[in-house]
């Protein structure tokens, strides 16, 4: 079995387990009670220039433990000080050591919008994500049939969410197309193997067209991954490693929008 579907039947049965906590009906409710949101994640994303969204990750599964101190707060501050769009925040608590509780209290914490970064399996999770304050929610075409992604989708509508739907080829941004995705993302990284090819991105880039925000996911370590995103036309960038690892993710994050010829005020 690969990471991939490993990853998968553990997301199911966390599914499983968290319905026996509070039913479905139950969390549907507890989500349509909030007010509804506002598209942020994408609004984020559709700024002039090159976005940033910045990760808060504890391990991996090709790294094993990348923050054995994990002060999240202070992180996901770091990165709103340092002009971050937005920033991803893993939840899946098995290989990447993530907690619902760090999404819930860096969400009610900065004014950017967070991303609920996990291997979303069922509809539970998405009114989940909402509950936790996520503006958007992570779709990865490898899980998902073209009509579940278009369910999703809707459901992200109905919740004024985003989805960030994730394709690895080009048969699966083709799928993401079709099924309605508002933003795609390619990983650089295939999650069967986990193996990096930087050039994934720049090969697919030409298959989604202009009003669909593009996103280049994983491998972004220097201001050179930076400049190829730039090249290739990438509306934003997801960087997690490169950032976790960084003494000061301030200065890592100002290296990066120099990068792509981006100045904001805050870093000057």
């Amino acid at each position: 079995m690969n990471v991939l579907a490993r990853l998968a039947d553990y997301a199911r049965e966390r599914v499983v387990e968290a319905k026996r906590r509070k039913s479905l009906a139950q969390i549907r409710e507890e989500a349509l009670t909030q007010p509804r949101g506002e598209f942020a994640f994408e609004k984020a994303l559709s700024k002039k220039g090159l976005s940033f969204i910045c990760e808060c990750k504890k391990a991996s599964p090709s790294k094993g433990l990348i923050a054995p101190d994990f002060p999240y707060l202070q992180i996901a501050q770091a990165y709103e000080a340092a002009g971050a769009d937005a920033i991803s925040v893993l939840t899946e608590p098995r290989e990447f050591r993530g907690s619902d509780r760090y999404l819930a209290e860096i969400s009610a914490t900065v004014n950017i919008p967070c991303l609920r970064k996990d291997f979303t399996v069922d509809a539970y999770m998405i009114y989940e994500a909402k509950v936790l304050g996520a503006a958007a929610v992570l779709l990865i075409c490898s899980l998902l049939e073209e009509e579940e992604i278009k369910a999703y989708i809707s459901l992200c509508d109905e919740l004024g969410m985003s989805a960030l739907v994730e394709a690895h080829d080009e048969a699966e941004v083709r799928l993401a197309l079709r099924a309605g995705a508002r933003i795609v993302g390619v990983n650089n990284r295939n999650l069967k193997d986990f193996s990096v090819d930087i050039q994934n991105s720049a090969s697919l880039r030409d298959l989604v067209p202009p009003h669909v925000i593009f996103v280049a996911e994983s491998g972004i370590r220097e201001a050179a991954d930076v400049r190829a995103a730039v090249d290739m036309g990438a509306n934003a960038v997801l960087v997690g490693e490169a950032l976790m690892r960084a003494g000061d993710k301030k200065e890592k994050l100002a290296a990066f929008y120099a990068a792509a010829n981006r100045v904001k005020e805050c870093l000057s």
